[in-house]
């Protein structure tokens, strides 16, 4: 059976996958892009080189579970952050010379995709929803917080923006936070772990929504001069998960009653978050409200290639 490999090198992670023509995942393998002890993150440039680092490394790491290169019937890459035409992002370039070259030598053919549908197909695939072939979307991650409306045909998406993070992302929100914790980088899996430990209301960070969009950077400052006033960390950690969630639950209350779409796919890092996905399941779902949420698997919420791999199948194969 024919086998297609999928690339993405993202801002802090190299990924690869293989997936055969049913839709079956046969291998990934991933790695993440070192960050310094208190950095918040890593310029354009030292990921880059980075990902040139790590590429060969995930290709040997690479468990093919029987695939034989022969099998080899495209290579599907991620190129760009957004479908935009003006999307771009240095990283996304390592990835793509690295397919043309493989495509090139086993003479495949080549489909270059955007991240965020990586995304949109990842969560797709491993949630196997929504059916609808119109449904609103989330992408909440450490680059990107988007409010998108997608339609889709069949394994292409045709994605509108209604709102977004207008300064802060969700994630930059959680890694400021976590870093001035002394937690690492990325922080949102310690700043969870520490959450678990904090009082309910203790502490309070007001969300800032103004129709469609979200701003961070007021919550920021106000979680900083709770660190600064010496509040317990675990308070801090769990109002800035709560913070992101009434956010969200704002801005998509909003969408489900004005665009009359009630389905509603979340993916991105920050989207494995389980008190996240609780509040907003319990809220969203609620008999008054009727949203039907699905949330990408925890462990494909976060950067991978297996949604780049997915959208290189055949459109008989429709999750």
């Amino acid at each position: 059976m024919g086998a297609i490999l999928g690339i993405d090198t993202s801002n802090y992670t190299t990924s690869v996958a293989i997936m055969n023509e049913k839709g079956n995942l046969i291998a990934e393998a991933r790695k993440l892009l070192p960050v310094e002890e208190g950095e918040r993150g890593l310029r354009q440039s030292e990921a880059v080189f980075k990902h040139i680092e790590h590429f060969p490394q995930v290709i040997k790491e690479l468990e093919f579970g029987g695939f034989k290169e022969e099998d080899l019937i495209k290579v599907v890459v991620s190129t760009r952050p957004r479908s935009d035409i003006d999307s771009y992002m240095p990283v996304f370039r390592v990835g793509e010379s690295h397919a043309k070259s493989i495509a090139e030598l086993w003479q495949v053919p080549i489909q270059e995709v955007s991240h965020q549908e990586g995304h949109l197909m990842a969560g797709l695939w491993s949630a196997s929803g929504p059916k609808s072939r119109k449904f609103l979307a989330v992408h909440i991650s450490g680059g990107t917080t988007e409010i998108l409306i997608v339609s889709r045909d069949d394994n292409t998406f045709k994605v509108d923006k209604l709102g977004a993070a207008v300064d802060l992302h969700a994630g930059q929100f959680v890694d400021r936070v976590g870093v001035a914790l002394g937690l690492n980088f990325p922080a949102g899996p310690d700043l969870e772990k520490l959450a678990q430990r904090g009082e309910e209301g203790a502490i309070i960070i007001p969300s800032s929504v103004d129709g469609y969009n979200i701003s961070f950077s007021g919550p920021n400052s106000a979680a900083m001069r709770a660190i600064e006033n010496n509040k317990k960390p675990a308070d801090i950690a769990l109002a800035v998960q709560s913070c992101i969630a009434k956010a969200l639950e704002k801005v998509l209350r909003r969408s489900l009653k004005e665009q009359e779409i009630n389905d509603i796919l979340i993916v991105g890092g920050v989207a494995a978050n389980n008190y996240l996905r609780m509040r907003l399941k319990k809220r969203l779902e609620h008999p008054a409200v009727g949203a039907k949420l699905f949330f990408a698997d925890p462990k494909f919420s976060s950067d991978n290639a297996i949604g780049v791999a997915a959208l290189g199948l055949s459109s008989d194969i429709i999750f």
